[in-house]
């Protein structure tokens, strides 16, 4: 299924983004994560490509797995910084293989001591490559406070429009922590004529070493009320995880009241803070 068609004018849709195993685990080990969050019923659920953006067999054969035992779409993470063109190629043949038909191109992350490949600079370029394949419905990523390379605001929402004009359909953001900054870049999307539908990337904060490691991945800025709540419940790990995902709660229920068309959600592979969560806004979704 087309995951463009799930978005509804009316409706927020709710989709999670889980993770293959490191190397050294099993690829079983994620199949009882997969269960449990499968059972919470999202609209779909996203696969990453592997730490570093390496390529990793497990993202298509988890991707499989969602779509065929449990009846979810997929959509598979696909990276072209360290790959060539006929690299990419083989991937989307596996992944048509497995009917896998929605793909989220990336850049990927420059892996360290490791020169990237020339074939793709950018995303917009691995997009279009994709499009001209054919057989696939493509995704975008979007950071609302702007790509930490990104020259400036300005450039990045020109470059965001040119990945949508390339063939992304849809797309879902970076976390972020106050919302007022998702809306309005989103507002800037509709001013340069990026129409389609944005996904609000939701990460619950279940400890203090995770959120450091990821605003410093991505830039992400925090508001005054998540520090005080930080500074309060960081050396308590049980409140500390109960106050994130009460925070990620209060986002989610302001999303929705403003109409947004998805919330996306980090669940850094742990069910229980998804499903808590789910629960909390109850008849909201």
């Amino acid at each position: 299924m087309k995951i463009l068609d799930m978005y509804n004018e009316n409706k927020t849709i709710l989709s999670f983004e889980v993770f293959p195993p490191k190397k050294t685990s099993p690829i079983e080990s994620v199949y009882g994560v997969l269960e449990e969050l499968c059972s919470l019923n999202p609209a779909y659920v996203s696969v990453t490509y592997g730490a570093g953006g390496t390529a990793s067999d497990n993202t298509c054969a988890i991707a499989s797995r969602i779509k065929h035992d449990y009846n979810i779409e997929a959509l598979a993470h696909i990276t072209c910084v360290n790959s060539t063109s006929s690299e990419v190629e083989s991937v989307l043949e596996e992944f048509k293989k497995n009917d896998i038909d929605n793909v989220l191109a990336l850049r990927g992350d420059v892996v360290p001591d490791i020169p990237p490949k020339t074939d793709f600079k950018y995303a917009s370029e691995l997009t279009e490559f994709i499009k001209s394949y054919g057989g696939f419905h493509i995704a975008g990523a979007c950071y609302p406070e702007i790509h930490p390379e990104a020259e400036s605001d300005i450039t990045d929402i020109i470059n965001l429009k040119k990945k949508v004009d390339a063939g992304a359909e849809f797309l879902i953001s970076q976390l972020f922590y106050d919302n007022n900054t998702f809306y309005d870049f989103t507002k800037h999307c509709r001013l340069v004529g990026i129409n389609v539908p944005i996904e609000a990337g939701i990460m619950p904060v279940i400890n203090q070493k995770q959120i450091q490691r990821m605003v410093s991945l991505c830039g992400a800025s925090l508001p005054a009320k998540f520090v005080r709540i930080m500074n309060r419940y960081g050396d308590n790990p049980e409140a500390m995880r109960d106050a994130g995902i009460a925070y990620a709660v209060d986002q989610c229920v302001d999303l929705i009241a403003n109409g947004v068309s998805g919330i996306h959600l980090y669940t850094m592979n742990n069910p229980y803070v998804a499903r808590r969560i789910i629960e909390a806004l109850g008849k909201l979704l």
